[in-house]
């Protein structure tokens, strides 16, 4: 029996648990995925570490700019560029008036979930596949890889919406209200697919820029000199990232590589950077839940259910990372209400 299962490792999930684990509760973080982040996605390859989810981290309110400060007193982040530059066909490639600190780990943006899990009880590579409220108000949560079956008293769903409901679906009516599960199937997403290219070490690119931002283009929707980001880097290294509408069309495609070859050679043409389309290697991702497109307005999503069940991530209140922290922080609270 734990006092509260977390499912899904991302931001909103181990900000949740972190804070519920020091107020007391025994807390169990169930992951997927073999590794911690969600979209805090660091990639290991030749030696080298690629951001291929969150860019960089961009603070704006006061607690999500005290989690940055802390994360650089820790030598985990550090700022990486104030300029990220603005493509469209109409100026070309131009810098932006307003210049803002953004924020990267040298070690990888995985490292921010790395520091968060510190101390927490994890569950990795453990799909979820059955929730069940049982006749005693408890929580019962089945594994797919697992003979293991767990129970809580509470239970935080930290995964993107649409994973939510498939999930809790099954329980309209009898568990949970179709209003709760209509406001939860409401909260949409746009997909991204990020292609990550290293060149052969004698390309010494020589650019102004170390991102750069696509506005409104069909194609590309953001391009980073990603191996800047490091301390040393064996090779140059780019992530370039689509846009939403280029996604959407190519996400469910058999061949990912050309897919990403296409978006190289489109970047290397529209930039004037022709070495840019023939790496040395190249590896392709699809984010299906990239970007919250309709996200729901509040910082989560209380079921009122028998016992708490409280969904949360960067799609309440939408506003990426930043969203997802102050997500995970408003659903410990509202835990802690019901939770004794």
């Amino acid at each position: 029996m734990n006092d509260v299962v977390v499912i899904g490792a991302g931001m909103a999930g181990l900000i949740c648990a972190q804070q519920l684990s020091q107020a007391g509760y025994s807390v169990l973080v169930v992951e997927k995925s073999r590794g911690l982040g969600g979209r805090l996605a660091t990639r290991r390859f030749n030696e080298t570490r690629i951001d291929h989810g969150a860019c960089y981290l961009k603070p704006k309110g006061e607690l999500f700019s005290k989690l940055v400060n802390l994360l650089c007193d820790r030598h985990i982040l550090e700022v990486w560029t104030d300029t990220v530059y603005e493509f469209t066909t109409h100026t070309g490639v131009s810098a932006p008036q307003n210049r803002t600190p953004r924020y990267v780990a040298p070690e990888g943006m995985s490292a921010i979930a790395k520091f968060l899990a510190q101390d927490l009880n994890i569950l990795l590579n453990q799909r979820v596949t059955g929730i069940d409220l049982t006749a005693e108000h408890r929580w019962h949560i089945t594994l797919e890889s697992s003979s293991e079956e767990l129970t809580a008293k509470a239970l935080v769903i930290a995964i993107p919406a649409p994973q939510a409901f498939m999930l809790l679906a099954p329980l309209s009516g009898k568990v949970l209200s179709p209003a709760f599960l209509e406001n939860l199937n409401s909260a949409e997403f746009d997909p991204c697919i990020s292609v990550m290219s290293g060149y052969i070490a004698t390309i010494q690119p020589l650019l102004d820029w170390k991102a750069i931002s696509f506005i409104d283009d069909d194609v590309v929707g953001w391009i980073g000199f990603d191996s800047s980001k490091r301390h040393q880097s064996p090779q140059p290294v780019f992530v370039v990232q689509s846009s939403a509408s280029f996604a959407q069309l190519h996400l469910e495609s058999p061949d990912l590589q050309a897919t990403g070859k296409q978006m190289l050679e489109y970047v290397a043409n529209i930039l004037n950077l022709p070495w840019l389309e023939n790496p040395e290697w190249m590896q392709v991702h699809r984010w299906r839940y990239a970007f919250p497109r309709s996200p729901w307005p509040e910082k989560f999503l209380d079921a009122e259910a028998a016992s708490p069940l409280v969904c949360c991530g960067d799609w309440c209140g939408g506003n990426l990372v930043e969203g997802a922290m102050l997500s995970g922080l408003a659903a410990s609270e509202r835990i802690k209400q019901h939770v004794n």
